[in-house]
């Protein structure tokens, strides 16, 4: 019987799009013009684009623009997911699958639009083990704020205290936690040892080394803490 519900971010999490997502913002740049701070993009990870336009870049904050601005980035970056391909994290989909066929409902909860998860997600062998997709234009604040995270829960039909969040970025931790679900960091964008990742219940290096059984069994017990190495 189900007695839990996983929820993914997307970027980092489930699909390896660093390096496009890179990209895109210097492409944007070149074509605006505009300089891009160094450390910029690091910090970025989790957070929406009008976010980064305004707080990190400062480039404007003209509603208008900030639309246009971040439509353009993401036809970049989907323009080079179309030419490049999509990276998986690896042990990303077997996780999916054991857990799909354990029961455990699964949801996507990211800043990302949705159109680029739907590119990527028509690519994916396990795009049908996602009980709810939650993207940018679902809700109206982003990471930190826990909305994306409450939202996947309730179009899963569990209360948040069931839910463990896999993340791999510091905003959306934050936002796991204000949820008051349990958070899993993914060591993929940032070491394990990185403060960026303490906010964490857990710390793994990847999804290979989560095996069912002992995950539920700390998952059960309420434990935090615990990083690469203490085993699941």
């Amino acid at each position: 019987m189900q007695t839990w519900a996983a929820v993914f971010d997307w970027d980092g999490v489930i699909v390896d799009s660093s390096r496009q997502h890179e990209e895109a913002w210097h492409r944007l740049a070149a074509e605006e013009h505009r300089p891009l701070p160094p450390g910029f993009f690091q910090r970025s990870f989790g957070m929406k684009n009008d976010k980064v336009l305004t707080e990190l870049l400062g480039w404007t904050e003209d509603t208008d623009e900030l639309r246009c601005l971040s439509l353009r980035k993401e036809s970049f970056f989907r323009e080079s997911v179309r030419q490049q391909g999509v990276r998986l994290v690896p042990g990303a989909i077997a996780w999916l699958d054991s857990l799909h066929a354990a029961g455990i409902p699964c949801a996507v909860a990211s800043s990302t639009p949705r159109e680029n998860i739907d590119c990527a997600l028509s690519a994916l062998p396990s795009a049908n083990r996602f009980g709810a997709v939650v993207t940018a234009e679902d809700v109206t604040h982003g990471k930190p704020h826990p909305e994306v995270f409450l939202t996947a829960a309730a179009r899963l039909g569990v209360p948040p205290t069931v839910c463990v969040v896999f993340e791999d970025a510091q905003v959306g931790i934050a936002a796991a936690r204000a949820a008051g679900m349990q958070v899993v960091a993914v060591a993929t964008t940032h070491p394990a040892d990185s403060p960026a990742l303490a906010g964490a219940d857990r710390i793994v290096a990847g999804f290979t080394e989560l095996r069912l059984r002992d995950f539920e069994s700390w998952r059960s017990a309420g434990a935090r803490g615990g990083r690469v190495g203490d085993g699941f």
